[in-house]
């Protein structure tokens, strides 16, 4: 059915396609909502200095 060269390859490809999906998983799961985490905190921080900065004036 295979040869061994095509049988490593087929290794080869299902290596790569498992960590490419695994760090996908890991990019949606963790790094994105981190992100989107610190840039609503941020954004809640600039409006609370920019109320706090308009208060004072």
């Amino acid at each position: 059915m295979f040869d061994f060269d095509q049988y490593l390859g087929f290794l080869a490809f299902l290596t790569i396609v498992t960590i490419g999906f695994w760090l996908m998983m890991f990019l949606l799961l963790f790094v994105i909502p981190y992100w989107v985490t610190g840039n609503i905190r941020e954004m809640l921080k600039e409006k609370r200095e920019a109320k706090r900065a308009k208060r004072e004036a």
